[in-house]
């Protein structure tokens, strides 16, 4: 089910009605709607929200995450708009999973995420448990075609590898992508040794998954990852971004439905983000797993806002390259 935005969802600080160097998100958006959005002139990022946990329930995780789109938007709209006069954010609404409809609500969003990518648009998604990915997926697919190849970069502790053969979930994504579509790779970064079953570091390998593991990016202080990153990009047409937020250090993200003592700091995922996002090959990127039922203050959800305003910043400007 789709629904708009208006602006009046978007409140915040204002520190003057007109001076667009002193404008806040709030100030900036442009809400639309996702059935008459038009082909951008100029550098754009469209959000698209995905209100939906039904894959975090068929994976037995812990509910909340449907409400993470507005709650993101929220922590989003006082923060400062420093990009150019002639860029624009566009707000193309929510769709919402109703009941235990995932695989159609899925398809809406696939439909909402080409409808943006085709009008010239970065693409942001808000999910939602992870389950938000294979929409975006199926929408940057149709999109782009059958034969360009897909880089998909997750930022995880989880490889999300499950079998989908009784039904799929948010544990199931990345594995329903690569047995169908043998022009899209999987790149993964952050995962928890200890977090994943032997079968799925076994099934990450049987289908060609590159990963680093959490403690590999912690201990690398040169960043030498980003040289694998980069050529994992370079060997892909277009790449998407994909953010689960378990990846994070709990005392930084208690507000997940599987929080980790040993996650990520926000300045390695902040950093991988900026460094993702700058590159013109990227077209999309997506928040997953915030969940503000869980949320102590507040914490996660305004942390995932601004990991957010990092990758419009990069998509606009091509920031974080070094």
């Amino acid at each position: 089910m789709y629904t708009m935005i208006t602006k009046e969802q978007w409140q915040g600080r204002i520190d003057h009605p007109t001076n667009r160097v002193s404008f806040r998100y709030h100030q900036a958006v442009e809400p639309i709607n996702i059935q008459e959005i038009k082909e951008s002139t100029t550098s754009t990022s469209t959000i698209i929200g995905f209100e939906c946990e039904e894959g975090v329930r068929r994976n037995q995780g812990r509910l909340g995450a449907a409400a993470a789109p507005n709650a993101i938007r929220s922590s989003l709209s006082s923060l400062p708009w420093i990009l150019p006069s002639e860029s624009k954010l566009q707000d193309a609404g929510n769709i919402a999973c109703k009941g235990s409809y995932l695989e159609e609500a899925q398809i809406e969003l696939g439909k909402a995420v080409t409808k943006i990518l085709n009008s010239k648009s970065k693409c942001i998604v808000l999910g939602g448990g992870h389950e938000t990915l294979y929409g975006h997926y199926l929408g940057i697919r149709e999109a782009i075609g059958p034969d360009k190849k897909l880089g998909i970069i997750n930022i995880d502790a989880h490889f999300d590898l499950r079998s989908y053969e009784i039904e799929p979930s948010s544990g199931t994504m990345f594995r329903q992508i690569l047995e169908k579509d043998m022009n899209a790779s999987y790149f993964v970064l952050g995962i928890q040794r200890y977090g994943n079953t032997m079968e799925l570091f076994e099934k990450a390998d049987e289908l060609g998954v590159h990963y680093i593991y959490e403690d590999e990016l912690i201990t690398d202080s040169s960043q030498l990852y980003k040289s694998e990153l980069q050529e994992f990009i370079d060997n892909h047409d277009a790449v998407l971004l994909t953010l689960c937020t378990d990846v994070l250090n709990a005392a930084f993200a208690p507000g997940v439905s599987a929080p980790s003592p040993f996650g990520l700091s926000p300045q390695i995922v902040r950093s991988i983000i900026q460094f993702v996002t700058s590159d013109d090959k990227t077209v999309s990127f997506d928040i997953c797993e915030v969940n503000p039922s869980l949320d102590e203050g507040g914490r996660t959800t305004k942390l995932g806002a601004y990991f957010v305003n990092e990758a419009i910043v990069s998509f606009i400007k091509g920031y974080g390259r070094c």
